[in-house]
């Protein structure tokens, strides 16, 4: 069993700030990459930032400069720090864990988050 818990959600104006957590645990072998995605009302679920086992990062452009992205491994907790929030951030922020277990150590898999809502709004 493999679980994400999310926090750090809630309503914020425009150019404010957030940080949203993601704490994985259970029969984890090995963690290969760690990720947000969002996903607004009427659109799809899109990548946000993602973060490699060797510190490689990704970002989506309509977040780059403002979102940081990072890992503390010793506690599987992976961070998404949020700056000069828009309207158009608003969504529900998903925690993804490519993983292998214990017991399919040579298997990776995708978890996911249950998702935590973001909503810039003045």
């Amino acid at each position: 069993q493999v679980q994400l818990v999310e926090s750090g959600g809630g309503l914020v104006q425009p150019g404010g700030s957030l940080r949203l957590s993601c704490a994985a645990s259970g029969s984890i072998f090995a963690i290969y990459a760690m990720g947000w995605y969002r996903q607004a009302p009427g659109k799809q679920r899109e990548l946000v930032a993602t973060i490699t086992r060797g510190g490689a990062t990704n970002y989506a452009d309509s977040v780059k400069g403002r979102f940081t992205i990072s890992r503390d491994n010793a506690k599987n907790t992976v961070y998404l720090q949020m700056n000069s929030l828009k309207p158009e951030d608003t969504a529900v922020y998903y925690c993804n864990l490519e993983a292998s277990s214990y017991l399919y150590t040579d298997i990776r898999m995708d978890y996911w988050g249950q998702g935590t809502q973001v909503t810039v709004s003045s």
